[in-house]
């Protein structure tokens, strides 16, 4: 059987065109994916895909595929092009374009980022004087961009005496860094590079000697390096190699300088190793033997590590033990676990800790004060809002420092004063040509799921508006490895609010928007629950009239694609638009080859699917297998040619496959950035052309009054 499907796939393959060519005088047609049986057997399964040959990235056809559908997608999409321009000119008319962040304090430095009009990219700065002086350009992004279609800094890291700089950048989107060395008091790189590098960067206190990660072929980070400067990559000493490929590796410094980590993590465990910064010939030690389900993370005061941890704890306690004894043994209850409280993180001050926690979906700061054991929190007025960890690096302050902001609240950075408990507005970011938070509406309503479990759903919109079901409503979900999706502010957001839409949040089950368990409830032979927790939310703003399945819109991204391509299987009726982000939706052909980036990892998230059990649950959600014979909604899909997180392939194939068997006429457009990977374009000019082309397309399939209708 399989010898005559391979036959016939052959044939198929040297007398079918990649894509159909309209005929003289005919409307465009969208591209058509040729059609090469592949036969695999799985469990006892025969699973057929009929367009894995679009993996092939080295494959002229599949660039011509892949440019096919883009040209397609811009000739359906001309008759918005004045469209998206009204949109990008109202964007970019919000944003104050020469502007500057609040600068971050390091010893008696002050280091900042700022933009300029015109141009894409930021620029890394430092002042010895807060208010004034000489200004000190570290990095000029832009600079480093030119002659690149994409650009993304990684590593920013300053050796603890500020005269070197080790900094990353990936020219490609394929989150592979090259790290170089700059020597800030002369200004010049220094000679040495090192290649293949993920994220951070580690100095130890000689400010000689750094540590950072290298990618295994999978884009894994999975080895930490010792690298003293003046010597070549070839001469670093191999920290640790981490062999298990559902682990990544990271590295970090203690907030108090005294201790560098190597950090191993999968989704659901952890396991740190440790060493004394001050002396890079030390050899790491192990904190605490991973187990499989147990995550901890510690930082350092004094003579001992404070531990946040799950272990007997679901949504985990915070322990300490002495740095002379380690061992779990001799580990201390400070705050037991709670139910309906997840301690979400912890920094370590010098007469302080700082717990961020989440209590019913809302975000809370708790201040200890370590000299009497006094403690209280932080209070924040609205019904829904998001709070941002800021980079305080200053061990020996009574300031914290974190970032703010809601669904009408532009995002604000304060300064708390954990002595006295005033809260100091550092900046809070402009939109520019007038906002009035107060001609916007914002509410958390409840949604329940089928098993009776209440879902969050987070709102905004333009007060006034009726509750009639003909208000067009964008509905964002994620629902994945325990992240929760903040109701935050987002000023290119107004152009629909002030279109009359309502924009909402289904803080769905698979996240950790309400504690560990919403993340265990969405995952593993759970994760069907994402998905009907989304349906139910969508039922529920229907049924509440806060708009109608002829006026829903949804929007997703990697995970989140995920969830878009399942309710559209499910309930395709329910909506009228959708756009997929790079939509990790072939789950099961991807969970199954261990060389794919990070597919190993997921397992500790969705489950191994060379286990018959998980295998068959994945199947019976997983958005390509179940693409049917039936009507859909229209749909924009996105894919990132350079993507190490989801390949391109597989929102290609998922549109090849709902073009064969979808049986509506409803528009279906893939739309391939072909200079970048998972997040899109990086320069922030192409970003809001992004963002206008969005809302230009539904816009377009829902219709939206002009904004001046809701002048006063």
């Amino acid at each position: 059987m399989h010898k005559m499907i391979a036959v016939l796939a052959a044939v198929f393959f040297l007398n079918s065109p990649v894509f159909s060519e309209p005929a003289e005088g005919a409307s465009i047609s969208p591209p058509l994916a040729r059609i090469i049986p592949r036969v695999d057997t799985v469990h006892g399964d025969i699973r057929v895909d009929d367009y894995y040959w679009l993996r092939d990235n080295k494959n002229p056809e599949v660039i011509d595929y892949l440019e096919a559908e883009n040209a397609y997608t811009d000739a359906v999409m001309k008759h918005t092009e004045v469209l998206q321009g009204i949109l990008y000119e109202e964007m970019l008319a919000r944003i104050k374009e020469t502007d500057s962040s609040v600068p971050m304090k390091i010893d008696e430095y002050y280091y900042y980022s700022r933009t300029e009009k015109g141009k894409q990219y930021a620029i890394r700065c430092r002042k010895k004087d807060s208010l004034g002086g000489y200004e000190q350009v570290l990095l000029d992004l832009n600079e480093l961009a030119a002659g690149h279609s994409y650009m993304e800094l990684g590593a920013f890291a300053v050796s603890p005496n500020h005269r070197f700089l080790a900094y990353s950048i990936d020219t490609a989107g394929s989150e592979r860094y090259t790290l170089y060395i700059k020597d800030l008091q002369a200004d010049t790189l220094v000679v040495e590079l090192i290649e293949n590098v993920g994220y951070q960067v580690a100095w130890a206190n000689d400010n000689q000697t750094f540590y950072y990660s290298v990618l295994d072929q999978a884009k894994r980070p999975y080895k930490v390096y010792q690298h003293v400067l003046g010597e070549g990559q070839v001469e670093d000493r191999l920290i640790y190699h981490e062999k298990d490929d559902a682990f990544w590796i990271d590295v970090s410094k203690t907030k108090s300088k005294k201790y560098i980590l190597v950090i191993l993590g999968s989704h659901n465990t952890t396991e740190i190793h440790y060493s004394i910064a001050d002396d890079p010939a030390a050899e790491f030690k192990l904190f605490s033997p991973r187990e499989s389900g147990v995550e901890y993370y510690i930082d350092h005061r004094r003579d001992k590590f404070y531990i946040r941890t799950n272990r007997d704890a679901q949504n985990f306690k915070l322990m300490v033990t002495s740095v002379d004894s380690v061992d779990m043994t001799n580990w201390h209850n400070i705050i037991s676990g709670r139910d309906s409280i997840t301690i979400d993180g912890l920094e370590v001050f010098k007469d302080y800790l700082v717990l961020y926690e989440m209590d019913k979906g809302l975000q809370q700061i708790r201040i200890i004060n370590l000299e009497d054991s006094s403690s209280h929190y932080i209070k924040f007025p609205e019904p829904t809002y998001v709070i941002y960890q800021a980079e305080n690096q200053e061990f020996a302050t009574d300031i914290l420092r974190f970032e703010y902001t809601s669904l009408v609240t532009p995002s604000s950075v304060f300064d708390y004063h954990m002595v006295t408990r005033a809260r100091e507005l550092k900046k809070q970011y402009d939109v520019v040509g007038g906002y009035d938070p107060a001609d916007y509406h914002s509410e958390r309503i409840w949604a329940r799921a089928i098993d009776g479990v209440m879902i969050p759903i987070s709102l905004v919109y333009r007060k006034g508006i009726a509750k009639d079901s003909n208000n067009p409503l964008l509905l964002m979900g994620y629902g994945a490895y325990g992240y929760s999706y903040g109701p935050y502010f987002s000023s290119n957001r107004l152009s629909l609010l002030d279109r009359g839409f309502v924009y909402a949040i289904a803080h769905v089950r698979g996240g950790g928007e309400m504690g560990k368990h919403w993340h265990r409830q969405g995952q593993f032979l759970n994760k069907i629950n994402t998905f009907t927790d989304f349906i139910a939310c969508a039922e529920h703003l229907i049924s509440e009239l806060y708009t109608s399945s002829e006026r829903l819109a949804i929007s997703g991204g990697s995970a989140g694609g995920t969830l878009m391509g399942a309710v559209i299987n499910m309930r395709p009726d329910l909506f009228k638009a959708v756009i997929a982000d790079v939509p990790f939706v072939d789950v099961v052909t991807t969970l199954l080859d261990p060389s794919i980036p990070l597919t190993v990892v997921e397992y500790t998230e969705l489950g191994n699917p060379f286990e018959k059990k998980y295998y068959e649950y994945m199947m019976s959600y997983a958005p390509y297998d179940n693409v049917t014979a039936q009507d859909y909604p229209t749909v924009l899909v996105h894919a990132g040619f350079s993507d190490p997180r989801v390949g391109y392939w597989e929102p290609a194939k998922w549109v090849a496959k709902l073009r064969a068997l979808k049986t509506d006429e409803n528009i279906l457009l893939l739309k391939t950035n072909m200079g970048a990977g998972h997040g899109g374009s990086s320069g922030r000019y192409d970003f809001l052309m992004e963002i206008a082309f969005d809302y230009a397309f539904i816009l377009d399939i829902l219709g939206a009054p002009d904004p001046k209708a809701f002048d006063d």
